[in-house]
């Protein structure tokens, strides 16, 4: 005879919702506050709400209020918060795909100068990443993989934040410049080539770095791509026609088939053995080229992902960061040696290849400034190690503060780089 679960009690249910509501209102008021005090600190908004998801966490909230931080965080079980954010992940990447520009790769200005600087941009950072994960993995990892962990290190390091990025540029009005058109499309393919890494070294480490396993899981995964691509996408096209977006407003019908085709593709991707976000992203590309229904999703969908999801991912990223477990002077000597690893290999990587290609010093400079950027894709990419278990978590916390910091730096440092050369740049509003 089959068992039959209990189902829970109404006071259970009473209680299991009503914490998760606490959460979600101390996650909302944070992630507003702490987005506009970026602002006013000439940051963007999503610099301060991953910092505001870092306070609520235990490294200060639950530090100061230990016992309010178990009231609101510790009552019930954490799932709530991560079927939320792992929800938020896949819609968001989802966007990302949509937003994606295509057409920056085929830009033919400049084109040694953006490849060099995204190849640059790439392997020496990875190779600094893999360096810092050979000599530390006997210290902070001696119990995970050692292939696992220093892939999921050099990875990490070698990621550009485009939407960050873009959202800077877009601030500092040089999108349309010549540096900042190599600077995002070289980003671009940055961002490409990361992905394409993220999703091998995932598949490799579910594989349980099984060769055969992976081989398969590859060659899986590359034919569902092709199907994709040549079958779902022209299926997808007609559907969009069928359902043409009116007054950038998308019907409702259309509205629930993409959410759903969004989770459908999680589901096929992680039954290939790679994250179920990939889906959401893989799909979202797709449909780059579908100006209207790209147009309507921004104004009927993207604010409340932005506004809603993403602050719950920071704040799960956040509890899961604890700057007190770097409780020792050689912890935060690694951390250091982290930051400074990735911040450096990605600036002189970039700068020097910008420089090989005939740009100034000074432009070659603002480049490697520029592509340290890192933000929400570094979080993806550590949270995805961490889940998978290949980063510790005192790993984590320093990957967390290198994001931060690499991410924090950019927009300052090119304000006084566009200052030393004398180019005027009009701050533009909120973006």
């Amino acid at each position: 005879m089959t068992p039959v679960l209990a189902a829970p009690s109404v006071h259970e249910t009473e209680k299991l919702v009503s914490f998760t509501l606490v959460q979600l209102v101390a996650i909302l008021v944070a992630a507003r506050l702490s987005g506009r005090v970026a602002r006013l600190l000439g940051q963007p908004r999503v610099v301060g709400e991953i910092i505001g998801g870092l306070v609520l966490g235990p490294s200060l909230f639950g530090r100061l209020f230990p016992d309010q931080f178990d009231f609101i965080f510790k009552s019930i079980s954490s799932v709530p918060l991560i079927i939320l954010s792992q929800i938020g992940l896949a819609l968001l990447m989802f966007q990302i795909g949509l937003e994606f520009d295509f057409s920056h790769l085929r830009e033919k200005q400049n084109r040694n100068t953006m490849l060099g600087v995204s190849v640059a941009g790439i392997v020496l950072p990875f190779a600094f990443g893999w360096w810092v994960a050979a000599s530390s993995h006997a210290v902070l990892a001696p119990a995970v993989n050692p292939l696992g962990y220093r892939l999921f290190v050099a990875v990490a390091m070698s990621i550009t934040a485009i939407p960050i990025l873009g959202r800077i540029m877009m601030e500092l009005g040089i999108t349309k410049t010549p540096l900042g058109v190599i600077a995002i499309t070289a980003a671009a393919i940055n961002d490409v080539v990361g992905w394409i890494l993220l999703a091998v070294v995932s598949a490799l480490t579910m594989s349980e770095f099984s060769a055969q396993t992976f081989i398969l899981k590859l060659v899986l995964l590359a034919a569902f791509l092709l199907i994709s691509l040549f079958v779902v996408r022209p299926l997808l096209k007609k559907l969009i026609n069928a359902f043409k977006p009116t007054n950038e407003s998308l019907p409702h019908d259309l509205l629930a088939i993409i959410i759903g085709l969004v989770f459908i593709y999680g589901l096929i991707t992680y039954s290939l053995g790679v994250f179920v976000i990939f889906g959401g992203f893989i799909l979202g590309m797709l449909l780059h080229d579908e100006p209207e229904f790209v147009a309507a999703w921004k104004k009927t969908v993207s604010h409340f992902v932005s506004v809603f999801f993403l602050p719950i991912f920071f704040t799960f990223t956040g509890l899961r960061t604890n700057v007190n477990g770097l409780d020792s002077l050689a912890l935060w000597g690694w951390c250091l040696v982290i930051i400074g690893a990735a911040t450096f290999g990605k600036f002189f990587g970039c700068a020097f290849a910008g420089r090989f290609c005939g740009l100034s010093w000074s432009d070659a400079g603002c480049l490697g400034i520029m592509m340290n950027t890192r933000a929400l894709m570094e979080l993806v990419v550590i949270n995805v190690g961490f889940d998978l278990g290949v980063i510790p978590p005192n790993v984590f916390t320093m990957l967390v503060l290198m994001a931060i910091f690499s991410t924090v730096i950019t927009a300052p440092l090119m304000r006084l780089y566009f200052r030393k050369i004398g180019y005027k740049y009009e701050l533009r509003p909120d973006v």
